[in-house]
């Protein structure tokens, strides 16, 4: 009968990595993931919106057309007056009429900047800011990447620990049914009932929470690829971790700083920043504009009355700023000021990056060595649980030393598989934080996966 656990226990890693057909891929919940994830979607409108900014600026150096039309019934008083001659002595003739007429005005007019420095500088921004757009997308790219991988391990953790203590149940079920056999015929103790019991009453609570984690796990995972993740790939049997290259953390560190995503974008925050303080500097240098002009008048006042007119005018028009009650001044303050926090937070992002790059440097080169000590430690837990065996049917060992071996081997196969795990979502964070997390990435770490 303690064969039969031992196997069962043996085979239960077996059973974690066993393939299901149509298994969800973590490849396939990535690229779900972005069709489907509403942060990532979030994103791309972002993107979307700042790419107008290009088009915006630049709009600001080309001509402008306006085209405007007026129409309207007048009813007017109309008083003149006339010099005339009255029985030889001179005089003023005085004549109201009450005209009805209709007046119409209409032109078109054409605005191109000759100087601008204001409209210049917004081009300029406009295009910074498209490529802050860009950088962001990029960087939202690189964290949906680590979460739905993280989401995927987590869900598959959670199913192994659900696996692991259900045989562990199991097996303290078996070993209860041992015991009272033994205890019937005299041979066994009340002491090893209780112990098992008290170990199955624990293993009974560890399913339950097992079994919450697992759906809370699912839930997650779904909210981001946007459906049902049904079965997962499982970890290979021949799981072989890969020592990473560079192995230095200063060549890390030197790439991250050139190509990461997020810091580019704060970099480019940091720059639109800067050409704020030229936008708001450039409200004290006049303003140059060509202007041509196109007008048609029906009547169009009382003074025209009766008359038809068409202009047709061109030139340059100059304005001076001269005082503006200090809001020139105080904006550029305001945006120097924004200049400086923007500098900070760059300081600030750059700091949280190199600590996210540190840390997972780190947990991959400690995961390469953990994952073997504890592959070697689930092999002795295997010939420990053989040898607990021998010993109690030899009358050297007891019931407790058997539960305590079990034990020890339920939570060495636990902590192998979260090893793994911690290594896989490390190599894609240390990618992320490094700014070199692309598509073929996720397929490489997919590839540890059936």
């Amino acid at each position: 009968m303690k064969g039969i656990l031992r196997l069962a226990v043996s085979a239960v890693f077996g059973a974690a990595v066993a393939g299901h057909a149509g298994a969800v891929t973590l490849q396939q919940a990535y690229e779900a993931a972005l069709k489907n994830d509403p942060q990532y979607r979030m994103s791309f409108y972002e993107k979307e919106s700042a790419k107008e900014n290009r088009v915006i600026g630049r709009s600001y150096l080309l001509p402008s057309v306006s085209a405007s039309y007026s129409g309207s019934r007048n009813v007017a008083d109309l008083e003149t007056f006339q010099n005339v001659v009255v029985a030889g002595f001179p005089g003023v003739q005085r004549t109201v009429s009450h005209p009805h007429y209709l007046s119409r005005s209409g032109a078109v007019q054409l605005r191109q900047p000759i100087l601008n420095l204001d409209g210049i500088v917004r081009y300029r921004q406009g295009k910074v800011q498209a490529q802050q757009g860009e950088a962001a997308f990029a960087a939202a790219g690189d964290e949906v990447a680590v979460r739905v991988a993280n989401a995927y391990m987590d869900t598959l953790f959670a199913e192994d620990q659900l696996r692991l203590s259900q045989v562990s149940r199991d097996m303290f079920k078996e070993q209860m049914y041992v015991n009272n056999r033994l205890f019937e015929k005299g041979e066994g103790t009340k002491t090893d009932m209780l112990e098992t019991q008290a170990r199955l009453d624990i293993a009974e609570a560890q399913v339950t929470e097992a079994q919450d984690n697992v759906v809370a796990a699912r839930e997650t995972l779904a909210g981001i690829i946007g459906m049902d993740p049904g079965n997962l790939d499982k970890l290979v049997d021949s799981f072989n971790p890969v020592a990473i290259q560079p192995g230095s953390f200063e060549a890390w560190e030197k790439t991250a700083r050139e190509h990461n995503n997020e810091l580019a974008t704060v970099r480019l925050a940091v720059e639109n920043a800067r050409l704020d303080i030229q936008r708001t500097k450039a409200g004290h240098f006049p303003r140059a504009d060509l202007i041509a002009t196109y007008s048609k008048d029906d009547s169009a006042s009382i003074n025209t009355y009766q008359q038809n007119s068409l202009n047709r005018a061109i030139g340059v028009q100059v304005s001076l700023p001269i005082y503006q009650g200090g809001a020139i001044s105080a904006t550029t303050r305001q945006a120097a000021a924004g200049y400086e926090r923007a500098q900070a937070d760059l300081d600030a992002r750059t700091n949280k990056v190199m600590v996210e790059l540190r840390k997972a440097h780190s947990i991959v080169l400690s995961s390469v060595h953990k994952i073997e000590a504890l592959e070697k430690a689930v092999a002795s837990g295997k010939e420990l649980m053989k040898a607990t065996e021998q010993s109690i049917k030899g009358g050297v060992r007891i019931n407790l030393d058997l539960l305590n071996a079990q034990q020890q081997l339920y939570t060495s196969q636990r902590d192998l598989a979260q090893a793994r795990y911690s290594y896989l979502i490390g190599m894609l964070r240390l990618r992320a934080a490094a700014g070199t997390l692309d598509a073929s990435s996720v397929r490489e770490v997919a590839a540890y996966f059936h």
